[in-house]
């Protein structure tokens, strides 16, 4: 208990050390509920330790990247943040507790069919019942209950799970009691058998596959739903949380960025000679090219000109990204060709999606740097080409500036000459990837979902013969059905005329 408690306060003073001393990666910094958090419950660090067993530096990159996605996902303001209607659509809720008295998190699997409605808004939905669990019971761990009673493939949502799993191991430590999947169909054995492999050993362990008669093993029955076997009639509305203090909103939590195609923007354009000898100056002192391989050879080419801002930007236009191990990962290089100091930011139109570091900072005349962008755990590459970065800039008087001071500067950037640039997001094909590694990929190489699409392919398969087979089962039985009933209509008529026959065989013999 000592060790523990010595570790708790080692862990709150390394936080708030790298806090003061190099600032939050986001320009605004951590939000002030979890910087008290930090600063107050023991509890909250209790758990970043136990999940880690008791490895401080693990615990502690935990804790800083908890505090990151907390700001960036919004989730102190979530309940300002997702839409009513799918809150009260019932997919997701809370209701009862377990055997250990802990609360209920209810997924009502049949109620959502894979690619229909925003996902987005779906895991929004999810964190909100997080993090309202979370203060209503205190930080005590919670019951995840999937139930899938008439549920079938299209219900199943790969993805979605993939992403309640990275909450619990990324951002919600020793939140987790039991994964109770309920009356789950055969069908859908072995796409749960990957879920298994997401899970740490521990996790694992807590799953519970249950039925009707097995259920009151997990949960007792005065919380057992009428639509479960139990005696339970409670059906679900959405009745908003009553909070003492809300949080109050600001204006990073208000709205979301979009870079609409034809969003009005800051951007100017040069002309053709300052265009020229902007070039000139930048290639003079930092050449910028992109090597890319072709049917023919090797050929070089310095990125465009950031327009009106002194920067050169490469990629000019698009960010590619690509897997680094397990990551999927995407540079930016900024150089200041400028004769003045400048400060850059580089926002997004999903901040909770990216990390990206450093997001904001300021160059030195000819200085340069590079931006690494990592997408998150728990996120789809596939939908990456529809997001956004937003390269901004404006001239500073000095380039020692603290990240409190870039905060404030930023967020009173409005009305000051800030130059904008748009950049889109590509994921190069396999093929390319080859090209450029000078190998194929192998299988040993293959990423979960790619598994995850092979096994839904096969399950489709699978699906596609058993509905074949059970038409022609079903026409077999149609046709045996009519079988017995000619049978029986020719042995009726058999009789019939064999009786006929008896009786006019008498009346024959009696005229005689």
């Amino acid at each position: 208990m000592v060790q523990i408690d010595q570790q708790i306060a080692s862990l709150r003073a390394r936080f708030l050390q790298k806090l003061e001393s190099e600032g939050a990666p986001d320009p605004d910094g951590f939000h002030a509920a979890d910087i008290s958090r930090v600063k107050n419950s023991d509890d909250w660090l209790r758990r970043f330790i136990v999940h880690n067993d008791n490895n401080e530096n693990a615990a502690f990159d935990m804790l800083w990247d908890t505090c990151d996605w907390r700001k960036k996902y919004g989730t102190n303001d979530i309940a300002d943040i997702v839409k009513r209607d799918y809150l009260e659509c019932g997919f997701v809720y809370t209701h009862g507790t377990d055997v250990d008295g802990r609360s209920l998190l209810i997924f009502n699997c049949k109620k959502h069919v894979k690619g229909q409605g925003d996902n987005e808004e779906l895991k929004k939905c999810v964190v909100y019942w997080m993090e309202r669990l979370q203060r209503l019971d205190k930080g005590k761990p919670i019951s995840v209950f999937f139930d899938m009673t008439e549920t079938g493939l299209s219900n199943l949502d790969m993805d979605l799970v993939k992403y309640i799993i990275m909450l619990f191991k990324s951002y919600y430590p020793e939140f987790l009691n039991y994964i109770i999947v309920f009356e789950m169909p055969w069908i859908l054995n072995a796409a749960f058998k990957i879920i298994k492999s997401w899970l740490p050993a521990k996790a694992v362990q807590s799953m519970k596959t249950v039925n009707k008669a097995s259920l009151k093993d997990v949960v007792p029955q005065e919380c057992t739903l009428k639509a479960w076997g139990g005696i339970d009639d409670y059906e679900f509305v959405f009745v908003p949380e009553q909070r003492s203090q809300p949080h109050e909103k600001t204006d990073e939590n208000k709205k979301k960025v979009h870079f609409a195609d034809g969003s009005p923007t800051n951007e100017t354009f040069l002309s053709v000679g300052d265009t020229q000898q902007r070039a000139d100056t930048a290639i003079s002192k930092f050449l910028i090219f992109n090597v890319k391989y072709g049917d023919i050879g090797i050929y070089f080419s310095y990125n465009s000109l950031f327009s009106g801002s002194a920067l050169v930007i490469s990629p000019a236009d698009t960010i590619n990204f690509a897997f680094d191990g397990t990551e999927l990962t995407g540079s930016i290089t900024l150089m200041n060709t400028d004769e003045g100091i400048i400060s850059y930011k580089v926002k997004t139109t999903s901040p909770e999606k990216f990390r990206v570091r450093p997001s904001t900072g300021t160059l030195m005349p000819s200085a340069s740097v590079s931006i690494s962008i990592t997408l998150q755990p728990g996120y789809q590459a596939q939908g990456l080409s529809r997001e956004k970065f937003l390269i901004m800039s404006l001239p500073v008087e000095s380039g020692n500036m603290s990240p409190t001071e870039l905060a404030d500067l930023w967020r009173q950037a409005a009305g000051k000459p800030v130059c904008q640039h748009r950049l889109k997001c590509h994921i190069p094909s396999s093929s390319d990837s080859s090209a450029r590694n000078g190998s194929a990929l192998t299988s040993n190489t293959m990423d979960i979902d790619q598994q995850v699409k092979q096994f839904s392919s096969s399950v489709s398969h699978l699906s596609e013969s058993q509905l074949k087979l059970y038409a022609e089962v079903k026409f077999l039985k149609k046709l045996n059905i009519l079988l017995v009933i000619m049978v029986l209509f020719f042995g009726t008529l058999i009789t019939y005329l064999l009786t006929l026959e008896k009786q006019h065989g008498g009346q024959h013999c009696y005229k005689q």
